[in-house]
């Protein structure tokens, strides 16, 4: 006869408590440990309520990952917790076995439950395991510490579900005693006044990263600001607005609310993405005064930017230590572009990346740009297709970037001579004046990755890669 291991016992030991319906108050208070996470599962499996919520009051451990194991939610094995835990949170003395601080309801810590399924049951440390699992340093729960409820939203109805409304219910009502932490906000299709309702009862700090999704005029933002005032913790915002998802502006790391404006004081920008926002010129400078310290990109696309604005971005100290430049589909033909001018003189010591495309730059425009380029020594990638130029104004540019040592990628318009009535290519004309300007820039350094004309190649098929050394197709 063989002998059964300890664990194994201890799981069929508990498997008959459940089973039998003999499972009290009583019976679990003299449990190990190390049977709560099998027996649990169990009676998740089984759906025995009853037993759920006697295993919730004993809980040994510092967290009770349910939403890993519910993995789509579960109306009635999520009362079943909740009605558990109304029991405790009663109590001003909490029971001697039961040391849970963060009920978490994300899918985050499958292998809480896992690891107990498998031979190493005794030898790993629940909270040890769930706590690496999701990252989170809870200190110990004193008798009046609140209960952590941990989930993400993702509200893509109008209305919350059953199980997120149930959840918000509850905790409504035990205010004090239970906070609702929300790492990730995502809003869809919520009402703002319905959404806004749901922000109150988030504590707010816990808020990290939040996306929000509506057709509402940009000015709107400003309902927002009281809420966000209080998410002391965010480093991700994403606010998209209009029809199709095409108005947004978005940013990460942490950031402050400016209550006056619409917009946040950003104060560890990282990345700055405008694209799309027709009245931007109505918010611009608001928003650049809002950056307090210096940005690392600035993505605009697909605006218009007056001479007013153009003048902002080369102002403002957090646009001094930019690494990533990207103006795309800007129309700039009649725009002052001596404050851009500027603008790259300011980061020429820290820019790595710049993009001028689709731009309409004339020739006339083009040389108030490149002595300050030809300081950009960190230069490693430059795009400047879709503009107006011709040979002679792109043979003065490549002279200007002929120092340029790192440059590993240059996107480069097909000059003026080139294009018939209907601006498509003529290659004949273009393969002669392309090895001129070849021969221009070798003259200066060896070209690594460079592309003249549209890409891909009609000719060849050859895109801006790291398997292609220059374009040269005739």
């Amino acid at each position: 006869m063989s002998l059964q291991s300890p664990s194994r016992l201890l799981e069929l030991a508990g498997q008959s408590l459940l089973r039998n319906q003999f499972l009290t108050i009583f019976t679990v208070d003299e449990l190990p440990r190390e049977v709560f996470p099998l027996m649990f599962m169990e009676a998740s499996s089984m759906r025995h309520f009853e037993a759920l919520k006697l295993m919730v009051q004993a809980w040994p451990f510092l967290r009770l990952p349910l939403g890993s194991l519910m993995k789509t939610p579960d109306l009635e094995t999520l009362q079943a917790v909740l009605k558990g835990l109304d029991t405790l949170l009663a109590q001003k003395l909490r029971p001697r076995r039961w040391k849970l601080q963060v009920l978490d309801l994300r899918d985050v810590d499958e292998n809480f439950w896992t690891i107990w399924s498998g031979a190493r049951a005794l030898s790993c440390s629940p909270e040890a395991m769930s706590k690496r699992q999701t990252g989170e340093d809870c200190s110990r729960m004193g008798e009046c510490q609140p209960l952590k409820v941990f989930i993400d939203l993702c509200l893509k109805k109008s209305t919350l579900d059953e199980c997120l409304s149930y959840l918000c219910g509850w905790i409504h009502y035990r205010r004090g005693l239970v906070h609702l932490y929300c790492n990730k906000v995502q809003n869809y299709s919520m009402p703002t006044s319905s959404f806004r309702n749901l922000l109150k009862r988030v504590y707010p700090d816990s808020i990290q990263e939040l996306e929000i999704k509506r057709k509402c005029s940009l000015n709107k933002t400003g309902k927002f600001a009281p809420y966000l005032s209080q998410m002391s913790n965010l480093r991700k915002l994403f606010l998209a607005f209009g029809y199709d998802d095409e108005l947004y502006v978005s940013g990460q790391q942490q950031f402050v609310p400016d209550l006056d404006c619409p917009f946040l004081c950003l104060y560890y920008p990282q990345m700055l993405y405008i694209r799309k926002i027709s009245n931007i010129e109505e918010h611009l400078e608001h928003l650049l005064r809002c950056l307090k310290n210096p940005l690392g990109t600035f993505i605009f696309c697909h605006a218009y930017l007056a001479d007013r604005d153009m003048e902002c971005l080369s102002q403002y100290p957090s646009f001094s230590q930019l690494k990533e430049l990207h103006l795309i589909h800007i129309l700039m033909g009649t725009t002052n572009l001596e404050p851009l001018g500027a603008l790259l003189e300011k980061v020429a010591a820290t820019l790595e990346i710049l993009t001028l495309k689709d731009c309409q730059i004339q020739d006339s425009q083009l040389g108030l740009l490149l002595p300050a380029l030809s300081r950009c020594s960190q230069l490693t990638t430059f795009y400047f297709r879709g503009n107006e130029t011709s040979t002679n104004a792109l043979k003065d540019l490549l002279r200007h970037t002929g120092g340029l040592s790192k440059l590993g990628l240059e996107l480069y318009p097909a000059p003026l001579e080139c294009l018939d009535n209907r601006g498509h290519v003529n290659w004949e004309i273009l393969a002669p004046i392309r090895a001129e300007l070849m021969r221009t820039l070798r003259e200066f350094r060896q070209p690594k990755r460079i592309f003249f004309g549209p890409i891909p190649c009609p000719s060849c098929g050859s895109w801006p890669s790291e398997k292609v050394d220059f374009h040269l197709c005739s």
